[in-house]
């Protein structure tokens, strides 16, 4: 396996026009941050495995069917017989923007144990990738700090996106403590804007990272900015790539996640140990079209961009 990821597969309603009798319309999206990185990377021809838990009903099959269509192992795709598969209500705002109302309590992707992980798949990874909503609750949460610690052991590359959703956290301090454990463990970060803020007090990014530098070795930050583009911390460099704005952006969900996929893909291809300036601007130019591309369709796992209409987009540039 090139990468393996653990968390969330649910289903994303996304708002599709109003009925005849004005009632909002929804469509049922396979969708899940930790699914959406590896639909960006199976597309881009590596091999990756899926780790988590859906309910056994109508939604979780359509979303097995989903993954392994796009490419992603499901050896490590469980059904719950009691828990339905989890659901989000996406509504969204005239700018792109997105607002998330979901429907986990319980919800199947919860209710993954330690003792339900396929160890051997872990192991075989080159790169581990895994984001917050695995920690929300107690047993999820034990699970993933147990694969967290197998993929260590081995030898892979730690991958961390929090995407904090704060609806599902008991409290915002219980999903800081959780964060912090990430920042622990991993050796690329990748954190939007309004989480760095969050998280650090610090409104400007720089100063953001300082603070999550001074107390964690964290070789590559990547921080997503939105409208204003992106940025890499490594070592003493700092890049930043302005985006690709799309006139015909409809909304940005699997934004983030499109350019994390983009990120390992190319950790995939050379490495972490020896980055240079011109390898973060390639890295983080590659990323911010392929999230741009993203942000122009509906629903982002079924419909990631190929590596020509990302080269195109970068080509149109000039």
């Amino acid at each position: 396996m090139d990468v393996v990821a653990l968390g969330e597969l649910l289903i994303d309603f996304t708002e599709n026009g109003v009925s005849r009798q004005g009632n909002p319309l929804f469509e049922a999206n396979p969708g899940g941050a930790p699914c959406n990185v590896l639909a960006m990377l199976s597309r881009l021809g590596h091999k990756t495995g899926f780790i988590g838990k859906v309910g056994n009903d109508f939604f979780g099959k359509q979303l097995e069917d989903a993954i392994t269509e796009v490419g992603i192992d499901v050896t490590g795709l469980l059904k719950d017989d009691k828990v339905h598969t989890t659901l989000a209500m996406v509504h969204t705002y005239p700018d792109g923007d997105r607002d998330f109302s979901f429907y986990r309590s319980p919800g199947a992707d919860m209710m993954l144990s330690e003792e339900e992980l396929p160890e051997e798949m872990i192991r075989e990874a080159k790169v581990f990738h895994f984001g917050t909503l695995s920690m929300t609750h107690p047993g999820v949460r034990a699970a993933t700090r147990k694969a967290i610690k197998i993929a260590k052991e081995a030898g892979a590359v730690i991958s961390f996106d929090p995407n904090i959703r704060e609806p599902l956290w008991e409290s915002m301090e219980d999903a800081r403590k959780q964060v912090l454990y990430g920042l622990g463990q991993c050796d690329i970060l990748k954190i939007s804007d309004n989480e760095i803020q969050w998280l650090t007090g610090e409104n400007d990014y720089t100063d953001g990272v300082g603070r999550i530098r001074e107390k964690y070795n964290i070789p590559l930050i990547l921080v997503s900015m939105g409208k204003e583009g992106s940025r890499a911390y490594y070592k003493d460099q700092i890049v930043e790539v302005k985006p690709f704005i799309q006139a015909n952006t409809i909304e940005t969900t699997g934004a983030g996640d499109t350019f994390c996929g983009c990120v390992l893909h190319y950790i995939c291809e050379y490495g972490l140990m020896q980055l240079k300036e011109e390898n973060l601007y390639e890295m983080l130019t590659y990323a911010n079209a392929a999230a741009s591309i993203i942000t122009t369709r509906k629903g982002a796992l079924r419909v990631m961009p190929s590596s020509e209409e990302i080269e195109q987009l970068i080509a149109s540039r000039g």
